[in-house]
């Protein structure tokens, strides 16, 4: 019998993850500037931040790149199946 799982059958949280946002924002702060301060925190150059730009805009977008890839000139996504429901129904 599992005692670390909470009633609703889904993952408990425990030790950090179980903290109020707040306190683990505070917390993670600390060490970031205890990182910068010790010389060893990572510093993204600006190749290195269009890069993870370009990587997350492909894992939120379902991989499509922005050459023409999308279903209609609208920008919101969807299908064209769906795009093609919307338009032809009547706006009342």
């Amino acid at each position: 019998m599992p005692t670390s799982k909470s009633s609703s059958g889904g993952d408990s949280k425990r030790g950090f993850a179980s903290m109020d946002e707040n306190k683990q924002r505070e917390i993670a702060s600390k060490g970031g500037k205890a990182a910068h301060e010790k010389g060893t925190a990572h510093e993204f150059d600006s190749a290195e931040a269009r890069e993870a730009g370009r990587k997350g805009g492909e894992a939120s977008h379902g991989g499509k790149s922005g050459s023409g890839s999308r279903s209609s000139s609208s920008g919101r996504g969807g299908s064209s199946m769906q795009h093609a429901k919307a338009g032809s129904q009547s706006h009342k």
